[in-house]
């Protein structure tokens, strides 16, 4: 299974994620309760780009230690890094961020 395909299937197996197109049928925006928690598409270089929410400290940490994760695209660049695919971020990173960008959405929308 592609980089890509196991992003897909770990965002639509976790709990309330719905898979929507609110963007054109080339970006896959996973959300729960109606807040997005991942983006998945097509960088203008063609290479996977997945987006996801992340506590600002993390986020920081996590641009300063990778080149292929930058402040979210397209997004608050506090709250949010894009991953590009096809570098060097280690499958298992991408599915813990995955992970805890769905629990900091999904938490938040419990709250309320």
């Amino acid at each position: 299974m592609t980089t890509s395909g196991r992003v897909h299937a770990q965002c639509a197996a976790l709990p309330d994620a719905e898979l929507t197109h609110p963007f054109g049928p080339e970006t896959s925006v996973y959300k729960t309760g109606g807040k997005i928690f991942a983006v998945l598409g097509a960088g203008d270089d063609g290479n996977d780009r997945l987006t996801l929410k992340c506590a600002p400290e993390h986020a920081e940490v996590l641009v300063g230690e990778h080149t292929h994760i930058v402040p979210g695209y397209h997004m608050n660049k506090r709250h949010w890094v894009t991953i590009r695919l096809d570098g060097d971020v280690p499958d298992g990173l991408v599915e813990d961020l995955i992970d805890e960008s769905h629990a900091l959405v999904h938490r938040k929308r419990g709250a309320r």
